[in-house]
């Protein structure tokens, strides 16, 4: 991502001989949120970018530019929503097939690019691995942020790259379990039906914005921040969760399956 935004937003800004704390005051924003914006480290909501306009009389420049738009490509909502995790102090995941990016090893993350169409060269694969593992990093700190991560036992059960791969992944969320920097929960098939069936969801949770949701499905991406619609997923994915394994249930699961697939130890 350029930082063409926040590029526009500064100049904005300063022709309107504004701080960022007037301009902050006056948008009902804080001044490191705007900050972040002008560094290129974060999106403002719809919202937010149509308090900005107000506030520096600029029509509807920043609302109408803010990527994400209803026709924007796929890789618009993917790279924002990865602005916003590395930003983000709570992140809740539900996983409909795939593991969570930021819980993906390396090996399965290439197992799941060889399934592309149309197919990614090897220097594409090697960027959005190296994308992959970079995001990774945020589980580094010991804290924040604070991830919880929902997973359909269908996750668990499609093997991406074989048996070995698969359990070297599982034992990875596993370990991440155990040192309690992640907080996991399994939907066990003889649940059945369930409120989330239908795609997977990452919930976003910031300091200083209200909170965002992103959903995924083939060829199709969509950041939410729209307060009702977020609610109404969050209501979802608690009614979900309502149902999950208790955590001590969902770990013997994953070492099981991680058994399965042939991991010792």
């Amino acid at each position: 991502m350029g930082n063409t935004y926040g590029d526009w937003l500064r100049e904005q800004r300063e022709a309107a001989g504004m701080t960022q704390q007037e301009l902050a005051d006056a948008a009902f924003m804080t001044r490191s949120h705007i900050a972040h914006i002008e560094a290129g480290r974060r999106f403002p909501s719809k919202e937010d970018a149509r308090r900005l306009d107000r506030a520096l009389n600029t029509g509807n420049v920043l609302s109408s530019f803010l990527p994400g738009g209803d026709d924007a490509p796929v890789a618009d909502y993917f790279e924002a929503a990865r602005q916003l995790e590395q930003q983000a102090t709570t992140i809740r995941e539900f996983a409909l097939t795939l593991v969570p990016g930021i819980l993906q090893t390396e090996r399965y993350t290439r197992a799941v690019l060889e399934t592309a169409v149309p197919l990614w060269s090897e220097d594409e694969c090697d960027r959005i691995v190296g994308t992959r593992l970079e995001r990774a990093k945020i589980l580094n700190d010991p804290v924040t942020p604070v991830v919880w991560a929902l997973l359909d036992e269908a996750v668990l059960r499609r093997q991406a790259g074989g048996p070995d791969v698969m359990s070297e992944q599982i034992m990875h969320i596993v370990r991440l379990a155990e040192n309690r920097r992640v907080r996991v929960h399994v939907l066990p098939n003889t649940l059945g039906a369930h409120p989330l069936q239908q795609s997977m969801l990452t919930l976003m949770w910031f300091e200083d914005q209200p909170p965002v949701a992103y959903t995924e499905a083939v060829h199709m991406a969509k950041l939410h921040d729209s307060p009702h619609l977020v609610e109404r997923l969050r209501a979802s994915y608690d009614c979900a969760l309502s149902d999950a394994l208790p955590r001590k249930e969902s770990l013997a699961l994953l070492r099981a399956t991680a058994k399965e697939y042939g991991h010792h130890g």
